[in-house]
């Protein structure tokens, strides 16, 4: 029985069907909407008794680890150790009810405080009058506002233009410049002015070593038992992998017995002595003293605005990059959108207790992952640990020593370091991006971590202009493949004339037809581009209709060589030109008219219409687009095929040559059947002639009408 061809055509989309499909289902899509923005509705109702023993072990175990390390970030960001708390508790408790991700623990962070540090000692320099909480709280506020408003419009996809190594390099940055930065408060050196860039904080450092103190003890002591303790559980959790949960804990342990201990040891030999021998953390407020409305004004936001992009940019990059990451370690899926609502919304409600901008840790969240977290709710038991700490565990607080707490900031800081793994890795896939890290670091060590953000994505930005607007250009050649005895045509192989590996093995096409491919979407940024390339490809290719042009008929600007042309008179005439498609995503209307340029050029250049073969079409858009600009007929259709073509029954977007259309029955499938095995069938042909479906197809027809073109002008026919 003889196989029917299939004729493929699309219906265009129309606005029209897209706005009636929209009304009729807004209903639907507001309440799936509004549902979307509380996720604890669709889950909470399934949480039971084995959910909570496990997030109850992992939320002590984060609350156990947030309030030293939130205290030590409030250093950090130039405020009082009670901040760090405030802001701590406020992510905990608060997150659960927007959350998609069950690992991330929202609190103050390494990164984020050291922006507002920098914010706050920039604003200080200028005007003294506006105190650091009144900068911190304002920053929460309107980094919630602005941040909440982006997630609600959906616009977490803004996030998708910032590349990995951009967040790496900021990242490597920050932990850089805080560690640096925590040197001299570890070895008790009050002189240096750890605010300044952190080349100068490297150097005063060095400079004021002598004025080293007993503080060091507690400094060098606190790193050497942090990382021994980290060190020997890793050991001894490869060597006895059955027991590495007790390992784990212990593991974790080791900051709060850090603190405990050195908090005691400062204590026993402050005894008898008006003050304290080495400089301790002092008094914390008890309870949440800085609770009640922003007080906002005039003076603050503009003091604040110019590091508002930063902030947001900081709380949304690092947020999702971890909730992201942490998903696809544990194999579910989060809502970007829905995660900026929730980073918003805390911030905005941070605000009222005094609290400076949080997001997403990334310790803090590995830790609460290996500890077998179940749901988000274990932020709420982490948050009633910081609770406890504020009120009932102040006044153990105070004799924290100050060394302490920066070899607990330096302990956890230096995770985010990228290794040199990742480094090698970015060297080998691109130089390039590798630029872009580097950038990231030297500029906030020079600088600030703000000018480090921007000088990273402004550079990452440009070279993807660079990469969109010069894109990947190959002129295509084609290797004959081994005939198989059942097809009657010689199929072919099509590669870039330039391929490293096959390249030699490519032939010209046939005279009179070349091939080009684009590797990237035709658009205005490389329309111009594009046009010129294909055009330099096929004069150098073909040679021009009227051989010998006249000084008064020459165009002034025409640079013919007569020479060269001369050289060039045994090529032949280009009769078709055969675009690949196959990658290009995107036409728009500039690409389009380049596609026109190029036809009216080649035609001038031919002295005969160029014929266009379209392979490979992607989608029904840009085929749609290339009908739109006349390149599905070009002028030349053939009636009779038309004919034949357009009786064809419509099925589905699809059109079957004969008296009915063929047809596939659904089957039922149940894990022990064998998936259904589609039916063998020839390759497709578009309803317009050139438009193809495959590259072998394209050349068959390009040569089919030159030749047909060439008997109709033979005069010996």
């Amino acid at each position: 029985m003889k196989q029917k061809d299939i004729i493929v055509d699309y219906e265009p989309e129309r606005i029209r069907d897209n706005l009636q499909w929209f009304g009729a289902n807004a209903p639907r899509l507001t309440r799936e909407y509004v549902v979307s923005l509380f996720p604890i509705a669709t889950w909470i109702h399934r949480y039971n008794f084995v959910w909570l023993a496990r997030d109850l072990i992992a939320g002590i175990t984060v609350g156990v680890v947030v309030v030293p390390q939130s205290m030590g970030y409030a250093k950090i960001a130039n405020l009082e150790p009670q901040y760090g708390l405030y802001t701590a508790f406020i992510g905990l408790m608060v997150y659960c009810l927007f959350a998609t991700s069950k690992d991330i623990s929202i609190g103050p962070t390494a990164v984020m405080s050291l922006l507002l540090g920098q914010t706050i000692t920039h604003i200080q320099a200028t005007s003294p009058d506006i105190t650091g909480p009144q900068i911190a709280i304002t920053l929460s506020l309107l980094t919630g506002i602005v941040t909440i408003f982006i997630g609600l419009i959906r616009l977490g996809i803004l996030v998708d233009f910032i590349p990995g190594p951009v967040i790496a390099g900021f990242m490597t940055g920050s932990a850089i410049t805080i560690s640096i930065s925590q040197w001299p408060k570890l070895f008790g050196i009050t002189t240096v002015y750890t605010n300044a860039p952190t080349y100068l904080v490297f150097g005063n450092f060095f400079k004021a070593l002598p004025q080293t103190t007993v503080d060091v003890a507690f400094g060098l002591g606190s790193l050497v038992w942090l990382y021994g303790v980290r060190f020997i559980c890793d050991y001894l959790t490869r060597r006895y992998p059955n027991r590495r949960n007790l390992f784990f804990y212990i593991s974790i342990s080791r900051n709060g017995l850090c603190v405990i201990f050195g908090t005691l040891i400062a204590y026993l030999i402050s005894i008898g002595k008006d003050t304290p021998p080495i400089h301790v953390l002092k008094t914390v407020p008890s309870g949440f003293q800085a609770m009640g409305v922003p007080q906002i004004n005039g003076t603050i936001l503009s003091a604040v605005a110019p590091s508002l992009p930063s902030a947001v940019l900081i709380l949304i990059l690092e947020h999702v990059a971890i909730a992201k990451s942490f998903g696809r370690i544990n194999d579910y899926a989060i809502n970007p959108n829905q995660e900026i609502v929730a980073i918003g919304f805390t911030n905005i409600w941070s605000s009222f207790f005094g609290a400076y901008p949080s997001t997403g840790s990334f310790s803090r969240t590995a830790i609460k992952a290996r500890s077998g977290v179940k749901t988000p709710i274990a932020g709420v038991f982490s948050a009633i640990v910081v609770l406890l700490a504020l009120y009932a565990m102040t006044p153990a607080f105070y004799y924290i020593p100050d060394a302490l707490l920066g070899a607990v900031v330096i302990h956890a800081v230096t995770d985010l370091v990228a290794g040199v793994d990742y480094m090698s890795r970015l060297i080998s896939v691109s130089l390039l991006e590798f630029l872009v890290f580097v950038v990231a670091v030297i500029v906030t060590f020079f600088t600030s971590l703000e000018y480090g953000t921007y000088a990273s994505i402004g550079l990452s930005i440009l070279v993807l202009l660079v990469r969109l607007a010069r894109p990947k250009f190959y002129t295509i050649g084609r290797i004959p493949l081994t005939n198989d005895l059942q097809l009657q045509l010689q199929q072919h192989l099509y590669v870039p004339d330039t391929d490293p590996v096959l390249g030699y093995l490519a032939t010209p096409l046939p005279d009179g037809i070349l091939m080009v491919r684009v590797d990237e979407s035709w658009t205005y940024p490389n329309a111009s581009y594009i046009a010129d390339r294909v055009l330099a490809y096929c004069k150098k290719h073909t040679r021009r209709a009227q051989m010998t042009i006249s000084n008064e008929d020459r165009a002034w600007n025409d640079d013919i060589d007569p020479f060269k042309d001369a050289a060039r008179a045994q090529f032949p005439l280009l009769h078709a030109l055969i675009f690949d498609f196959g990658r290009v995503s995107r036409l728009d209307s500039s690409g389009l008219q380049a596609i026109d340029d190029i036809q009216y050029t080649l035609k001038r250049y031919s002295g005969q219409p160029v014929e266009f073969h379209f392979v490979s079409i992607p989608d029904p858009l840009t085929r749609t687009t290339l009908l739109i600009g006349g390149y599905g007929d070009q002028g030349t259709y053939d009636n009779s095929d038309a004919t034949e073509q357009q009786s064809a029954p419509h099925v589905n977007g699809h059109e079957f040559s004969g008296h009915s259309p063929v047809s596939i029955s659904p089957r039922r499938l149940s894990l022990a059947s064998t998936p259904p095995v589609s039916p063998a069938i020839r390759m497709p042909k578009d309803r317009y002639r050139f438009f193809h479906w495959s590259a072998d197809n394209a050349v068959t027809a390009a040569v089919a009408s030159l030749e047909k073109k060439n008997r109709n002008y033979d005069p010996a026919l």
